[in-house]
């Protein structure tokens, strides 16, 4: 069986990695939650995709700047007055659920990797022994490198794009991507076009594509041979795969 996994909590369904949203995933027969998390200049692990704020919330300037609990004060929009959930807060709601955990390190907006994050995640999975559940991803090899290092008995996701094929070339991507990660995650359009030389590289059951989200495609994704699909809408992806 395809796993579902759902995309910054089910971004179309809820507002994108809202506590509100978790939750609402966490009750879905889905086998997975995908999410991102940054790192303040305080120590604190944010979840939240972009480097900086002004997309989903009502603040300004990057997340790496925010002070200590200074996220308790910025609202996500679209949400009833939630703030950016810290990495604890939604490790708590998963924690008694039987959900994989895809945890995304993010980088600075300069591209940089935040030193020390893939130690401090490892950490802060490790601490409700949800590690055997958690799977550590990256675009980037050095920092999927460096989750090998710091965290050795964990699990590691690279994500690969057209950008990801361009920069890093798309046969010796994929082959550097398969020394430092469990699973590759290639995005569909990609995937789609250049399925048999990826399946070639990549095997079936280390192979996911996202982000697929509307029905006719959902039902393309899930009748592969692959082992998940991550997408913004798990409800249809259910219904897809019933």
């Amino acid at each position: 069986m395809v796993h579902i996994i759902g995309h910054r909590g089910g971004r179309n369904l809820w507002p994108e990695n809202s506590l509100s949203g978790f939750r609402n995933l966490a009750r879905m027969p889905v086998e997975g939650v995908e999410f991102d998390i940054h790192l303040t200049r305080s120590g604190e692990m944010l979840v939240i995709h972009d480097p900086t704020l002004e997309r989903t919330t009502d603040g300004r300037g990057p997340v790496a700047e925010l002070g200590p609990g200074k996220h308790r004060e910025i609202r996500l929009k679209d949400s009833d007055g939630e703030a950016i959930p810290t990495l604890e807060e939604v490790l708590a709601v998963f924690k008694d659920t039987p959900l994989e955990l895809h945890i995304e390190l993010k980088n600075h907006a300069d591209g940089t990797p935040y030193e020390g994050l893939a130690a401090k995640a490892f950490a802060a999975v490790e601490r409700p022994g949800l590690v055997e559940r958690s799977i550590l991803t990256s675009f980037h090899p050095d920092v999927l490198a460096d989750i090998r290092k710091v965290a050795p008995g964990i699990r590691t996701l690279s994500s690969f794009d057209a950008k990801s094929a361009d920069r890093l070339g798309l046969a010796s991507g994929l082959s550097l991507m398969k020394q430092c990660s469990d699973i590759i995650a290639v995005e569909k359009s990609l995937l789609q076009a250049k399925w048999d030389e990826i399946t070639e590289l990549v095997p079936l059951a280390r192979l996911g594509a996202w982000v697929p989200n509307e029905t006719s495609d959902l039902e393309y994704w899930l009748s592969k041979p692959i082992r998940q699909i991550t997408t913004d809408r798990p409800d249809l992806a259910l219904q897809a795969r019933r």
